[in-house]
């Protein structure tokens, strides 16, 4: 998806992946405070609600470019130094006293939505203050996400940062005027990083220094950053739209490109000389327990490293299987290998152009959605558009990327497509993909979820990867029932992005905790998928740099597809495909362990 890795990161709220399980819809077992006995259950529910509403209004002033990410955009000028050892240890602080205000009015008696709320809440934020003993703050530039990059979104226009009014564009210069203090904190801390032998593998890093060459410009006018200038709305003044160029050409020339360019010149002569050779988070101090929980955060279960790496060989095993069932009916001759190399080579799988590519997409739009209403009675409400991956990041992106849509409705939830190394984006991938990052995948889930009011903010705008990954790989299984996968290549597709997801499980467990090497997932991947060097080489990169995410995908999946089958063999005919995804969609993103006991309740009322 990808869910802005980065964002999340930065984020203080306790909005993130936990592995929660839920407590029993009776008392809780501990009863830190008097009121417990005090309070009726209605008045608890009601006192933390307001602790909720409190505690997000507290985080979105705390970290302003979460409040600009949601649409909130009371403090779009600001922009806090989130690497500083003040700000990291503020955060902590902030989630222990948190943690202890809905802790002292307690779970005792709430059921329902107050109880999910209270479990997964408290979980949330005891996981990310665990997360605090891992340095990550040391390693803070990757491939795949960074300050610099995640600035030029904003100040390209192309990002949540709005440009619509003279304050908006006031406020960028006040914000984009902090970047040069974030990069310096961000050098320091990977000083620190290479003090405490933090560092980033080699192979990353020598992937982020053309990243860099291609946004500094010796010209403002020739940056992304002067993106907002040539779109100025047309109502602005005159005498307006000359005071923010000015101010925007200064802004560029004497703050923005000197700081890149200082960025740029650490990590080529001072970094990139202290980087590893290894790739394994495992490498590093504590990295075993690092990746432990990161593999913990990811899937929000209690699989090991281990046993995550058998699931992925036994799903690898069974999807070759179905494979071979394609190849018959297309009447291939030869290894299962052969068959990969075709998909991959013959031109009749490729786009023409990238105009092409984009129509194909925007069609599959149109085709899917008649078929909704069939597999879905609730549907979201938010806009939704296709767009091409910006040229400069396209190199380094996955093929597709959900973006989701502002909570005003303002922005629309966007379905990014990567158009780079066009003869790597095969006719055969674009339904399954389509699916998984867009209708029925992330846009329903995300959008749904955002527009659950009643919901606190938390949970509106919490990330349960597991739960959110999972659907969306669901989703590409639902392609028969919505009208694609029509074309037996095309069911070849979506059965290669399920083996990718397969394959996720063990080459990332493969890196962080069997010491396997980039070459070595690399090779497996291309002996066990249809993949293209271009994607293998990405995507072996992506898992380095973000342990464990890769992780979630699968184990989500899994978990769906085990609970709707239970769902099918214990209600027979009373079974509704419609209100089983309404079941699973409805409550927003939650821990599997949730997401089970939900379902089985649903499975024990329909039966009555």
């Amino acid at each position: 998806m990808k869910l802005r890795p980065l964002l999340l990161a930065l984020s203080v709220s306790a909005a993130v992946a936990g592995c929660s399980k839920p407590a029993p819809d009776t008392a809780a077992t501990d009863k830190p405070a008097a009121t417990q006995n005090a309070q009726s259950p209605q008045a608890r529910a009601d006192q933390l609600n307001k602790l909720y509403t409190e505690f997000w209004e507290a985080t979105l002033k705390n970290n302003p470019v979460l409040a600009t990410f949601t649409g909130d955009t009371r403090y779009n000028a600001e922009l806090p130094d989130f690497g500083s050892q003040q700000y990291r240890d503020e955060q902590k602080k902030f989630l222990q006293d948190w943690l202890a205000k809905v802790e002292a009015v307690g779970s005792e008696g709430l059921t329902g939505q107050d109880l999910l709320n209270y479990e997964i809440f408290t979980k949330d934020a005891k996981d990310q203050i665990e997360s605090f003993q891992f340095p990550g703050w040391m390693t803070p530039v990757n491939q795949m996400d960074s300050t610099a990059s995640l600035a030029v979104q904003f100040g390209s226009g192309s990002g949540a940062q709005p440009f619509k009014t003279v304050q908006d564009y006031d406020n960028w210069l006040a914000r984009g005027a902090r970047i040069p203090v974030l990069f310096d904190t961000e050098i320091a801390n990977m000083k620190q990083g290479i003090a405490a032998g933090v560092v980033q593998p080699k192979a990353l890093m020598e992937k982020v220094v053309p990243q860099l060459d291609a946004l500094i410009k010796d010209k403002p006018e020739d940056t992304l950053f002067w993106g907002p200038i040539t779109n100025f709305p047309k109502e602005f003044s005159d005498a307006d739209k000359q005071r923010l160029t000015e101010a925007y050409r200064k802004m560029i020339a004497e703050q923005l490109m000197p700081a890149y360019k200082k960025l740029r010149a650490f990590i080529q002569d001072e970094y990139l000389p202290k980087t590893r050779d290894t790739f394994g988070l495992d490498k590093l101090p504590n990295g075993a327990a690092w990746y432990a929980f990161n593999a913990k955060q990811s899937t929000t279960t209690d699989l090991t490293p281990a046993q995550i790496h058998q699931i992925g060989l036994d799903e690898v095993a069974r999807i070759h299987g179905e494979m071979q069932k394609v190849m018959t009916e297309v009447g291939f001759k030869g290894s299962l290998q052969d068959f990969f190399k075709y998909v991959q080579t013959d031109k009749k799988f490729e786009f023409k152009s990238q105009d092409e590519l984009l129509k194909y997409y925007r069609g599959l739009e149109a085709k899917v959605n008649e078929k909704i209403p069939t597999q879905f009675s609730v549907v979201p409400k938010s806009p939704f558009e296709i767009r091409p991956v910006e040229p400069f990041r396209e190199k380094s992106a996955a093929g597709g990327q959900y973006y989701p849509p502002s909570e005003d409705g303002t922005r629309p939830g966007i379905f990014y497509v990567n158009t780079y190394d066009l003869p790597s984006r095969k006719i055969w991938d674009a339904e399954d993909l389509y699916l998984h990052e867009a209708i029925p995948g992330h846009h329903f889930q995300i959008a749904t979820q955002i527009e659950l009011k009643d919901l606190p903010a938390f949970r509106r705008w919490s990330i349960q990867s597991a739960f959110a990954e999972g659907w969306g790989l669901y989703a590409e299984s639902l392609g028969k029932d919505l009208g694609v996968y029509t074309d037996p290549y095309s069911y070849f597709g979506y059965l290669q992005n399920e083996l990718w997801r397969a394959i996720r499980l063990v080459t990332d467990t493969g890196l962080h905790s069997k010491g396997w090497t980039r070459d070595q997932v690399i090779a497996y991947m291309k002996e066990n998928s249809a993949v293209s060097d271009t994607t293998a080489v990405a995507e072996a990169e992506r898992y380095i740099a973000w342990p464990g995410q890769a992780l979630a995908y699968k184990i989500g999946e899994l978990k769906i597809k085990e609970l709707r089958a239970k769902a099918e063999k214990e209600l027979g005919a009373k079974f509704d495909v419609r209100e089983f995804h309404n079941e699973v969609l409805k409550d927003g993103a939650v821990p599997l362990a949730v997401l089970e006991q939900k379902i089985d309740r649903w499975i024990a009322s329909k039966k009555g």
